[in-house]
């Protein structure tokens, strides 16, 4: 029964950590092809402002 957990809780983690990857490639894609900023800049910006966001708020984690 525990090793069930462990490998539930360990995919979990691995789908939020590859889900990160999307969702900072489609913000991170707009403001760079329209050179509105340069890419590490807006790369700088995703990783700062997801982090962030993870604390900000868990109203979304509640509802579901």
């Amino acid at each position: 029964m525990d090793i069930l957990l462990i490998a539930v809780i360990v995919t979990a983690l691995l789908f939020d950590f590859t889900n990160g990857f999307h969702d900072t490639a489609n913000v991170v894609a707009t403001s760079i092809s329209t050179r509105a900023m340069p890419p590490r800049i807006a790369v700088g910006y995703a990783a700062v402002l997801n982090f962030v966001g993870a604390f900000i708020s868990l109203q979304v984690a509640a509802t579901i």
